[in-house]
């Protein structure tokens, strides 16, 4: 396999709908069961050594979790008292899946109501409807899945040059990215409009940066970042490496995967984007210096 394989977006798109609203399903249980966290940090899953868990989720005095398993392409789902299900992930309906992963609940003794209707994407079909995203191909999750594990692994050493407070590396099931935000520790109010998830996720000033599988917006994937609320004048400000740039469009830097991933050190390009993004959004937002670490011990 190539060290950072191809992701087109058009030869996957459908398995990834499918698995986009799978993980729907799985993370809503954090939603519902999880004790609320600002800038909704109860609700992410987490990458593993072989796909996307939930990590532990209260049910009384019991844990569960849920782990997509991408590399032998089952849903796992574990209590603390020894409880185990299995689903597999194959091509079917994700009406189907939905109803296999609720009866699965019951057998472990977990019971939770969820709302089953899709969050962040246009045209939501209720999980027990949807019959039309039905699309499983397990080269392509895999794929996607070794592109997330190498993602992750750089994320997390941006994350670590960080001293203020920041998130995990977390995967958003409502918008299917990866991403790791850090806080300058100054509160934002959210716009009197907003949404109750801009609402909850927007009240804290804030630069993140992730990569994304490709979207309706944006068919291909990428990695991405941004400041909230954005600064005058940043998209002019110069970044790296010379791939990447200011989007009008989405109001964010962009760096193309293929990009990223066909030049000589695509970890080295990454890293100085994710670098040079943070550096612009906290020169131009007045970010103290103090909350950069200045090396290693």
């Amino acid at each position: 396999m190539e060290e950072w394989p191809a992701l087109p977006y058009e030869e996957w798109r459908d398995t990834r709908d499918t698995l986009h609203m799978c993980t729907q399903v799985i993370g809503k249980l954090r939603l519902a069961m999880s004790p609320f966290e600002p800038q909704w940090a109860h609700v992410p899953l987490y990458l593993t050594a072989r796909g996307l868990t939930t990590s532990p989720v209260p049910s009384g005095l019991r844990t569960f979790d849920a782990e997509f398993d991408l590399v032998g392409h089952q849903l796992v789902l574990r209590s603390s008292d020894g409880g185990s299900e299995w689903i597999a992930l194959r091509a079917r309906s994700v009406a189907e899946f939905y109803r296999d992963v609720m009866h699965s609940l019951a057998r472990l003794g977990i019971d939770v109501t969820i709302s089953a209707v899709p969050s962040e994407v246009a045209d939501p079909i209720p999980f027990p409807d949807d019959r039309t995203h039905h699309s499983y191909d397990p080269k392509h999750a895999n794929r996607f899945f070794q592109v997330l594990s190498q993602v992750d692994i750089v994320l997390k050493e941006h994350r670590s040059r960080f001293r203020g407070r920041t998130t995990p590396v977390q995967f958003f099931w409502g918008t299917f990215d990866l991403a790791v935000t850090r806080f300058s520790g100054r509160p934002v109010t959210p716009p009197a409009d907003a949404g109750t998830i801009y609402r909850y996720g927007a009240d804290a000033e804030q630069i993140c940066a992730g990569f994304w599988p490709g979207h309706e917006q944006f068919r291909q994937a990428a990695f991405f970042a941004y400041a909230y609320p954005k600064p005058d004048g940043i998209e002019k400000a110069s970044i790296r490496p010379d791939e990447a740039g200011w989007h009008d469009q989405l109001g964010e830097f962009i760096l193309p995967y293929d990009n990223a991933r066909t030049v000589a050190d695509p970890k080295r390009a990454i890293l100085s984007f994710l670098e040079s993004t943070y550096d612009a959004g906290a020169a131009a937002a007045d970010w103290s210096g103090d909350l950069m670490a200045k090396g290693e011990p």
